[in-house]
């Protein structure tokens, strides 16, 4: 059956949906096999910088990458998920990458893997690989979806730097019920001799990620030892062996950017570039749904006195910065319209916010199977100090709220899915 509207991309990247394995089980045998038969593109790489953590992944890539161009050089990006359309994860030399290089990708990558059983992530990073070893660049930054040691993107033998963000509790079901658990498929991502970038971390996931890097002999970058980073009087202050730099604070809002701000910089500095792909990586840097203010669409038109916000963090670590950041912001009342995945930590989440938030509207997220009905997750908020209530739609929870409050301060949260889909319909 043909989906009206859908591009030939969509309908290869459907077809790859239905070679998924009937278990779910992190390995990197699948790649290696596509990666085999596709000639090894992961050879073929311009030199590259691989990411792993729980958050602030992205947004540290983001700023990497503006540093990059700020200095006048291409870079790669593979990022996930993608929130309205599936390009958005394949950067190829800072454009996103066309419909026609997507879909000549796509289709050699189902060819040579020849129907066998292999995960949507698995194929289409495959595809990213490929569509990177054949177009020049001068640094490939590679994003992990899930975990680290077992991810798709862990098949670089020798990258130029790796780096690993914050690590929390998330995807316990792949990763472990611990930290130290979780910590140590983050750590995977570390090779021998290459030195790698930690950002702040907990005590029991830093411990875990030093014995990796002891052991492989990679030398730590270590936030808080070997870097340091802090805002004063309005600007970002940076610190390390080399000296202090003095810059402006990171274009995309939130205390959290601020460490993630640092950890590229600790990552530039590191590889030689100068001041001004540093003043470009936190002046310069996009990251869509990352408290995204929404200006456009139909949502702010239908509400034009409303401060509308969007974010896309679902985990506790994510809630704790959003509530610290709404609670720097100018005091106003602020209501929450939130979706959540039953696979994510709803209370977890929700929790922080409590206090920050004058009511929480839940929505449903269309077309997601494990998505929590709105009812069962405003009992969730309930139970987490919220005064919440249900609506149909992120629309019809603005309305109600409106009509409370014309001047409202509003955060839709709780999902990159919810985020995705308000980004399509207002992007």
């Amino acid at each position: 059956m043909t989906v009206q509207g859908a591009t030939p991309s969509d309908l290869m990247l459907a077809r790859m949906m239905a070679l998924h394995p009937k278990i779910i089980d992190l390995t990197l045998d699948r790649v290696w096999r596509l990666l085999a038969a596709l000639d090894h593109p992961e050879r073929a790489l311009p030199p590259a910088i691989h990411l792993a953590g729980t958050n602030g992944k992205g947004s540290t890539l983001a700023f990497l990458r503006a540093g990059i161009e700020g200095a006048g050089q291409a870079a790669h990006a593979y990022t996930s998920p993608h929130l309205a359309r599936f390009h958005e994860r394949v950067r190829v030399a800072g454009e996103l990458i066309s419909e026609p290089a997507l879909t000549a990708v796509l289709d050699e990558c189902e060819a040579a893997n020849g129907g066998a059983p292999i995960t949507y992530f698995e194929i289409t990073t495959c595809a990213a690989l490929l569509a990177f070893s054949r177009t020049p660049a001068d640094w490939t930054l590679l994003e992990t979806g899930l975990g680290g040691r077992l991810d798709a993107t862990n098949v670089l033998d020798a990258p130029a730097l790796t780096i690993v963000t914050p690590v929390s509790m998330d995807h316990e079901q792949y990763l472990g019920d611990t930290l130290e658990k979780i910590a140590f498929e983050k750590a995977g991502i570390l090779k021998r001799g290459v030195p790698c970038v930690v950002g702040p971390q907990d005590d029991a996931a830093l411990e875990v990620i030093e014995a990796q890097a002891a052991r492989l002999g990679a030398p730590l970058l270590v936030h808080g030892q070997h870097w340091h980073v802090r805002e004063e009087r309005g600007r970002m202050v940076f610190e390390d062996e080399a000296g202090l730099l003095d810059l402006p604070l990171p274009v995309l809002p939130g205390a959290h950017q601020i460490a993630n701000a640092g950890a590229a910089l600790a990552a530039l500095r590191h590889l030689g570039f100068g001041e001004a792909a540093c003043e470009a990586a936190v002046t310069c840097a996009e990251w869509p749904a990352r408290m995204q203010r929404l200006r456009r669409g139909p949502l702010a038109e239908a509400a034009p006195e409303v401060e509308l916000w969007l974010d896309g963090g679902h985990n506790p670590a994510a809630g704790a910065a959003l509530a610290a950041h709404l609670a720097r912001l100018p005091e106003r009342p602020t209501h929450l319209i939130c979706g959540m995945l039953s696979t994510k930590d709803a209370t977890g989440f929700l929790a922080p916010l409590a206090g920050a938030a004058d009511s929480l509207t839940a929505v449903p997220i269309p077309g997601e199977a494990a998505a929590l009905d709105p009812d069962t997750l405003a009992e969730v908020a309930a139970r987490a100090g919220h005064a919440a209530r249900t609506a149909e739609s992120p629309a019809a929870a603005l309305a109600a709220i409106t009509d409370e409050d014309a001047t409202a301060r509003v955060l839709i949260c709780g999902s990159l899915y919810l985020a995705g889909q308000v980004l399509r319909e207002n992007g």
